[in-house]
């Protein structure tokens, strides 16, 4: 239900919506009036035709059919900022679960958008969709050609890279993340690209007490991406008058 009414609520081009008969979630009546209200087609079906529709996925008696979500460009991101830019960038994230989680905290963090190259990557599907729980319909996603040369021009635009790796002799919480900033974390198995982690400026780790040495990336990004967060709110409090 999250991806449908968030994307009913960002105004995204809906060709229908499906909903189960008989549904009884208390959540159903705020999307179906967002429906009428929006002037999307409504339909209430056999809870069978939204499995066929879904392909076995669990849907919540909900389905939206839509265009696929297209990608933004970089260029566009940037020229709206008005503050401290925070972009994420992925260096090979395949598992659209993974990518969707991503996406989710990156919102929740305050992040401006995602960048993702358009080889070893997954795509903006309904898996990612649905994974991102709405953050989707809110958050830019970037795809560029090639990471590393877009690492280089964001370093003209006077913006800081950290490479998240396993292997950095820093902490991530040892370090300030002022300015405009950029964080870059691998994909699964193999992690940061030994060419991208050398187009960053600092490398940077997050210590586990456990034995496995690294973390699921999109739990990596989430605990990266709120250290900056948190900085950010401690700097800005400091910053008002009477602050001690």
């Amino acid at each position: 239900m999250h991806p449908v009414t968030e994307a009913l609520r960002a105004g995204r081009p809906i060709e229908r919506v499906l909903v189960a008969r008989g549904g009884k979630s208390p959540r159903l009546q705020p999307l179906i009036d967002a429906c009428r209200e929006r002037g999307v087609p409504l339909r209430f079906e056999p809870r069978t035709s939204l499995d066929r529709l879904a392909r076995g996925a669990a849907h919540q008696g909900v389905v939206a059919l839509a265009a696929e979500k297209g990608y933004a460009r970089l260029e566009d991101v940037i020229e709206r900022l008005d503050h401290p830019a925070l972009l994420l960038a992925l260096d090979g994230v395949e598992d659209p679960h993974n990518l969707g989680a991503i996406i989710r905290s990156a919102h929740a963090a305050g992040a401006d958008a995602v960048l993702v190259p358009e080889r070893r990557s997954a795509g903006l599907t309904e898996t990612v969709a649905k994974a991102a729980a709405g953050a989707l319909e809110h958050l830019p996603v970037v795809r560029v050609a090639n990471l590393n040369r877009e690492i280089e021009r964001l370093k003209e635009k006077q913006f800081w890279i950290f490479g998240l790796d396993e292997r950095a002799e820093r902490g991530y919480d040892e370090v300030k993340y002022e300015g405009n900033v950029v964080l870059v974390l691998g994909g699964e198995g193999k992690g940061l690209h030994q060419l991208t982690a050398k187009h960053c400026d600092l490398l940077v780790k997050i210590p586990v007490a456990g034995r496995i040495a690294s973390l699921n990336v999109s739990v990596a990004a989430g605990v990266a991406l709120f250290e900056v967060l948190r900085q950010r709110r401690k700097k800005a409090s400091e910053a008002r008058p009477g602050a001690r």
